[in-house]
């Protein structure tokens, strides 16, 4: 039995996040199941966290094979199976060349961590980052974060960084210089900025400056990737390579981890004690982790999550085409946001009361996030409250 929360034990919690809704107790595949027994259908999934939705046979089986071997934890000074076994397919998926690989614990972190790679390959010391951005909350991954109100408070940040706007090649083409330019990064398909896929050209514009420049590019991909959009990283569908990806959400299958994958030129850089972390690829993240990219990858879950997106992108652009309240959808396999000529939260709010869950991705966008192998059958269930809402 499930001992009822008791509502004041919530004022023990710092009050930095604006908790709405019931007590969540318990999840079933794209479901979440309230104290009472509500079940809610989830297209947030911890803010594409959840991959593989809850209660994952997949995630089940590798924490018991994890738990089953002995080791939670074993310092970094040592050597581990899963954490090398991990590195090495991520890095042969991300990087025809190779590359290597760091473990943390989530992706404000590893975008630190990438700052700092970039900085000591290059021997130089400016970020640039662009308009609608969101890299994280600690000092340097918010110092290239494009959201005012969350930069005000902390000010002055990390120096050295510039946000330019998004697809201006004249202002990046100014903004990134051969003298000092460390790194570019950028989201393949922008998450809290209101998902916003990025132009191909402007990808490839961004290649082509920083491999002339001496800069790393570096594709955050924290959120839009491993599987997110369809393809294991956002980047193959422009086919730009960067020298580092960031990743995190979905690549622990719901238990903190995050990623830094560089190519051999950046790796080559790096020397002992330049940088550490003391969870990062635990034996037993790293088996569930590893188990977690191994399904996702698979050729066959990746098309399913295509033929969904493209199913979800067609009833969303058809929502948008007549309904006054929408003026645009924009996204691309299971990672979309509806724009709203209206404040997205009363629509969030009423989406609840209809126990589908959503959330936003700035004032006036509505992010569609759910699990990657969410049924088709739940998928139409939720589509079907949120174009009853906009109607």
């Amino acid at each position: 039995m499930t001992t009822p929360l008791v509502s004041s034990d919530a004022g023990a919690l710092l009050g930095v996040y604006a908790r709405v809704g019931p007590h969540f107790v318990a999840g079933e595949g794209s479901q979440l199941i309230a104290e009472d027994g509500t079940r809610y259908l989830d297209f947030v999934a911890g803010i594409a966290v959840n991959a593989l939705g809850y209660n994952s046979p997949v995630f089940r089986d590798a924490v018991m094979r994890a738990l089953e071997a002995g080791l939670v934890h074993v310092s970094n000074l040592y050597r581990t199976e899963p954490g090398e076994r991990l590195a090495v397919e991520l890095t042969s998926r991300a990087f025809p060349s190779g590359g290597q690989a760091f473990f943390c614990n989530s992706g404000a972190e590893a975008n630190e961590g990438a700052f700092k790679f970039a900085r000591k390959w290059s021997g130089k010391s400016e970020i640039v980052a662009f308009s609608g951005s969101f890299h994280g909350r600690l000092f340097a991954s918010l110092a290239a974060t494009d959201r005012p109100d969350y930069r005000r408070p902390f000010e002055p940040l990390l120096p050295g960084v510039q946000i330019v706007p998004l697809g201006d090649t004249e202002a990046a083409g100014r903004a990134i210089t051969p003298e000092r330019t460390a790194a570019v990064i950028i989201e393949p398909v922008q998450g809290e900025g209101g998902v916003r896929p990025i132009a191909t050209d402007f990808l490839t514009f961004l290649r082509e400056l920083c491999d002339a420049c001496g800069a790393a590019l570096i594709f955050d991909e924290v959120q839009c990737g491993l599987g997110r959009t369809g393809t294991l990283f956002a980047a193959e569908r422009s086919g730009v390579v960067p020298d580092i990806y960031t990743l995190a959400k979905p690549l622990g299958g719901g238990l903190p981890m995050g990623a830094i994958l560089v190519n051999d030129r950046v790796a080559a850089a790096m020397a002992p004690g330049d940088h550490a972390t003391t969870f990062g690829g635990g034996p037993f993240v790293a088996t569930v982790a590893l188990d977690v990219l191994r399904t996702v990858a698979e050729p066959d879950f990746l098309a399913d999550v295509r033929a969904n997106g493209e199913w979800l992108g067609g009833r969303l652009n058809a929502l948008a085409s007549r309904s006054p309240r929408v003026s645009e959808a924009r996204g691309c396999g299971l990672m979309w946001g509806l724009e709203l000529n209206e404040v997205a939260a009363p629509i969030v709010a009423a989406a609840r009361e209809r126990h589908l869950l959503v959330l936003t991705a700035g004032p006036t966008v509505i992010r569609i996030v759910p699990p990657l192998n969410i049924t088709r059958e739940d998928l139409e269930r939720g589509t079907a409250i949120l174009e009853d809402l906009l109607a």
